[in-house]
């Protein structure tokens, strides 16, 4: 029965993991955004964390992960003769492959950390039910991968140097999830000492291969080796120097030590998050051991997001016992309505629109010179497909609407009669909204006479910006009515309105005087 429960949950899997939902930026732009730059020759956006001084992100583990599957496209997609392989294809090739490392590695890892049979049938279809192994963890998510390599580095030990390192490399969180249970690996290497210095070995190697490529991802002109005697680039430890100074942390968010117990745990496992405390006899496993003491040495840092959590996810969930009738049935419906409603929202609508949006654009045969995006999550250019050398894409995050109508106006052609605006030779100019955003409803109406105007391209349905909550504004009916009841990715065209009001007229002369 169990088994029959776990290939459905399978599917499930399947659906969420080809359903277009953007979790948070940094699945893009701390994974496939940098390496298809480079695979693919195009212009892409790189953060900070890549382009400063001294970088604290390491393109090793990204290789490995993003870069061979490009490489494999780019030279198949050649082979049968066509110019490139499409960005859309290589974007559904990802998920599809964290997809199968989530099965192939989290999934039999449970299979061998959980020994009774008993716990066994319960634990497997436990995680395969929870909402963030169907979107969490089928996501380029630099957590995932921690997720994935840290499942997996307990089964071979002839592989655990190379996988702590890359681990490391990765996030230099790792280590935390770590630590307690390596202490179990003691007794093994005083029986077998020479199994320490193997390990050693590997990691040792493993650790210069990774700073060889980072040295030459980072350091500009030819790779010599002479440039890792002087001018080595070590990520982990430019990261580590980086996250020590509260005050670099404090512009990505400070939040209370108790965030990751308290708020992100519950969040992340909501009905299974009492289980941890109300067990009737006390369960500490390898694998708990390993959540709570990461989970414990991960609070320590003031900076907690709930993803920081996902390695923790499956090990607590393959350690907690559920309860006993008559409230199994109870505890059962709570999980399942949990589940699906954080998987429809996250999986489906969480910014679902950003990545069918930016596909379109990339097919569309308008020439389009600017794309505005406005009260959306960062748009991921690598997926433009060679239009981003020609277009450009501005990130208006979440700025007042009247800053965003004049950084709008700048990319329009300027009326310099009361004819319509001269467009020749100039392209198109998009601005991508939910369409939740009532503060564009005037320049939507024809009749309205307003300095633009905007026409509907093109949108995508399933898309919910929760972003735009103002429960403490508009109310919390009003505020879903907006937000839900109007949900939706829109592409608008944007035009100068030249037969603009008075008062508007006084702009329009001024700027045919320049």
């Amino acid at each position: 029965m169990w088994r029959r429960l776990y290939f459905l949950l399978l599917l499930v899997r399947v659906y969420f993991a080809l359903s277009p939902s953007y979790l948070h930026p940094d699945e893009n732009f701390q994974g496939p955004e940098v390496i298809a730059g480079r695979v693919f020759s195009h212009p892409v956006h790189e953060t900070w964390e890549f382009t400063s001084a001294n970088p604290i992100r390491s393109t090793f583990p990204l290789w490995l992960a993003y870069g061979w599957p490009m490489y494999l496209l780019r030279w198949l997609w050649e082979g049968f003769g066509y110019t490139e392989v499409a960005p859309s294809v290589v974007y559904w090739t990802l998920r599809v492959l964290m997809l199968t490392l989530s099965v192939v590695l989290e999934d039999w890892a449970i299979q061998e950390l959980v020994q009774s049979p008993r716990a066994r049938r319960v634990a497997v279809p436990l995680i395969a039910s929870s909402y963030v192994t169907w979107t969490f963890q089928t996501h380029t998510f630099s957590n995932s991968l921690e997720t994935l390599l840290k499942r997996s580095g307990v089964l071979a030990s002839s592989l655990l140097g190379f996988l702590v390192v890359v681990g490391v490399f990765n996030r230099i969180t790792f280590p935390a999830f770590l630590l307690l249970p390596s202490l179990s690996l003691l007794p093994h290497f005083q029986r077998k000492p020479f199994s320490l210095v193997s390990i050693a070995t590997s990691a040792l190697v493993t650790a210069f291969v990774a700073i060889s490529v980072d040295t030459t991802f980072y350091t500009p002109g030819d790779f010599h080796f002479s440039n890792l005697r002087t001018h080595p680039v070590i990520t982990p430890l430019n990261n580590y120097l980086y996250n020590s100074d509260s005050t670099n942390l404090a512009q990505h968010g400070l939040h209370p030590r108790y965030q990751h117990f308290l708020i992100n745990l519950p969040q992340l496992l909501g009905p299974a998050f009492p289980l941890i405390f109300f067990l009737r006899r006390v369960h500490l496993s390898l694998a708990l051991i390993s959540a709570i003491s990461g989970v414990a040495l991960l609070s320590i840092f003031p900076h907690q997001e709930a993803r920081f959590l996902i390695p923790a996810v499956p090990l607590i969930l393959s350690s907690i016992k559920l309860p006993r009738h008559p409230h199994t049935k109870l505890w059962m419906t709570s999980w399942i309505i949990f589940n699906l409603a954080l998987g429809v929202l996250m999986g489906l609508y969480h910014q679902g629109g950003i990545v069918p949006v930016q596909i379109h654009i990339a097919k569309t045969n308008e020439f389009v010179s600017h794309a505005f995006w406005w009260k959306t999550y960062s748009p991921p250019i690598w997926l433009l497909n060679g239009k981003n050398e020609e277009l450009t894409t501005v990130d208006l995050m979440g700025i007042p609407g009247s800053k965003m109508l004049e950084q709008v106006k700048t990319a329009l052609p300027p009326c310099r009669t009361r004819k319509p605006p001269q467009i020749q030779g100039k392209g198109a100019v998009y601005l991508v909204t939910p369409r939740s955003a009532e503060f564009l409803s005037p320049y939507k109406n024809k009749q309205v006479r307003e300095a633009i105007s905007l026409e509907e391209v093109w949108s995508y349905k399933r898309h919910l910006n929760l972003d735009d909550m103002d429960f403490a504004g508009d109310g919390v009916w009003k505020t879903l009515e907006r937000v839900v009841g109007n949900r939706g990715l829109v592409i608008w065209r944007v035009t100068r309105n030249c037969w603009a009001t008075p008062d508007e007229g006084t702009d329009i002369l001024s700027s045919s005087r320049e």
